[in-house]
């Protein structure tokens, strides 16, 4: 007996061919999702840790930036000391200025050279004097020049013949002269250490010293 399929397969087939691919769709769908869901879950998680660390970071900037602040303020006050040290320091030095100022010239000064006045301006100091003979005033300028821990830089501004009566009215050849020196200013606590007593002829001119100018009576003859 021969049998007659009378039912529409091909249709049949083409429907169930259709299902399979929609079904097959469908799970590539979710397959899809899900894919897509991890990776979009472990961003997150990722975004979060970043923005956990990025906020540890700026913290830690924060109270970096409040210490630098801090040392800012250190050195500030640190320097702020210094200077006030130093002021101290050379108001110290500024003071015994004077003392040391004729304690050297009576050192330093040769006989046979008599210095008339004494004109301090700042480190500047302003001489003027009669000597005997030139070859004083050249050992006057030599001494304040090598062997004067005070005294430096000496200038010879002038240099004339002058003719002296004597109180016998004799006629002598003197030499007036002028000249500039600078004192050195001394650093430190070893300053104020370093003041000497001034020999008896010089503490009586250190008396009247007080001012910046100075008017001295003749400190060495010959």
């Amino acid at each position: 007996m021969i049998l007659i399929n009378l039912l529409p397969h091909r249709q049949e087939k083409r429907a169930q061919r259709k299902r399979s691919f929609f079904v097959s769709l469908a799970l590539f769908a979710l397959g899809g999702a899900a894919v897509v869901l991890t990776w979009y879950s472990m961003l997150q998680q990722m975004t979060s840790a970043q923005e956990a660390r990025n906020g540890f970071l700026r913290a830690e900037i924060a109270k970096l930036d409040l210490q630098i602040k801090d040392i800012a303020n250190l050195r500030a006050e640190i320097d702020a000391l210094k200077a006030r040290q130093q002021a101290v320091e050379d108001l110290q030095t500024d003071r015994n200025t004077p003392v040391h100022l004729l304690n050297e010239l009576v050192r330093q000064t040769p006989e046979g050279v008599f210095i008339t006045s004494i004109r301090q301006n700042g480190q500047v100091v302003a001489i003027t004097g009669t000597a005997q003979t030139n070859e004083r005033v050249s050992e006057f300028i030599r001494n304040t020049l090598y062997n004067s821990p005070w005294l430096e830089k000496p200038e010879l501004v002038e240099i004339r013949a002058a003719n002296v009566v004597t109180a016998n009215r004799e006629q002598r050849r003197l030499f007036d002269f002028s000249m500039r020196l600078t004192l050195k200013r001394q650093q430190g606590p070893s300053a104020v250490a370093a003041v000497a007593v001034p020999p008896p002829s010089a503490a009586s001119s250190a008396s009247g010293a007080a001012g910046k100018t100075v008017v001295a009576t003749p400190v060495k003859s010959s």
